[in-house]
């Protein structure tokens, strides 16, 4: 029987057992005959000498495997499939979410994947084997894996629905909201779309493969997946749409609070600008200033000022310039 040599850089080594849980295998154990799962971090120098020395692999998979694309992608090799998803990764204390590649063969009784980071939904599949309620076959695991990853897109795609909806209702309310949380909900939906969109091609092509050991029923899923996920990238569409509307609406209120002051302060220099050339005026060290030589004539000129702005003023409010 062929060996399964684990390495020591695996994340996990699982038998399934056809019943919707499955067993851990150790070092060295003989390759079972029942589906087996092989979980493993490229980056450790160990999984990256065991991929390149392992038989269970073809020769034309090891390096995809080993991180070598980070696109979406499926590949047909040997009766088996090679595929590269993206997947979410959120760093520990960070609001920022990250797309992170899961490499994969797959086959009738075997399946081998790669990581570099946290993969959430490989994770999932491991919690529903705990509960017996995880993947039969081959086949169900890599619905199950494509089913997780899509449902954790949607998820990060409702939580920008519901931020947006907040910063939206913010600007109703004539609130102030920070530019900089539009900018990271807009590159975040960018770089959503550049991922989803092959993601979701990646899916329905799988759907519609001729691939032996793929039911009709697990093909039907992957179309359902592929169909939700079109839906999504429509919504995502749509959220990019409100997120450029409310940048629009951003600036034009700037602008217009701006033009505002701006008006404001061009005002109060036009009803000073009276004053402050008969201020000028009279300061000059001449003589023949009239009432300058009057007790009176400060008080004098300090009231002629006051009735000139306040005349002016009036006669701004009158015209609508104030």
């Amino acid at each position: 029987m062929t060996s399964i040599l684990v390495p020591h850089a695996r994340i996990l080594a699982l038998k399934l057992d056809g019943k919707g849980g499955a067993e851990t295998l150790q070092s060295g154990w003989p390759f079972p005959d029942s589906a087996t799962w092989l979980h493993l971090d490229y980056s450790a120098p160990e999984a990256y000498q065991w991929l390149k020395t392992t038989t269970l692999l073809p020769e034309e998979v090891r390096e995809s495997l080993q991180g070598e694309s980070n696109r979406p992608k499926l590949v047909k090799v040997d009766g088996g499939l090679l595929l590269t998803l993206r997947c979410l990764y959120r760093q520990h204390g960070s609001q920022r979410a990250h797309m992170e590649a899961i490499r994969i063969f797959v086959t009738p009784q075997l399946i081998i994947s790669t990581r570099r980071r946290h993969i959430q939904a490989a994770e999932e599949i491991v919690q529903d084997l705990a509960r017996h309620a995880g993947p039969l076959n081959c086949a169900d695991w890599l619905v199950d894996l494509c089913e997780h990853i899509t449902a954790q897109a949607g998820d990060l795609l409702d939580d920008f629905q519901e931020q947006i909806t907040k910063l939206e209702q913010s600007l109703l309310a004539e609130r102030s909201i920070e530019r900089a949380e539009l900018t990271t909900i807009r590159q975040q939906l960018i770089v959503l779309r550049r991922y989803l969109a092959p993601q979701r091609d990646l899916f329905s092509r799988l759907s519609n493969e001729k691939i032996a050991w793929l039911e009709a029923d697990d093909q039907r899923h992957l179309g359902e997946i592929a169909g939700r996920l079109s839906r999504w990238l429509d919504d995502l569409d749509a959220s990019s749409a409100r997120c450029a509307l409310l940048a629009d609406e951003l600036h034009a209120r700037t602008a217009e609070l701006m033009t505002r002051r701006t008006y404001v302060m061009s005002m109060l220099a036009m009803v000073f600008l009276p004053a402050t050339f008969l201020t000028g005026l009279f300061g000059v060290n001449l003589g023949g200033i009239p009432g300058g030589e009057s007790a009176q004539g400060f008080a004098t000129f300090v009231l002629i000022l006051v009735g000139l702005i306040i005349a002016l003023g009036i006669w701004l409010w009158r015209h609508r310039w104030l």
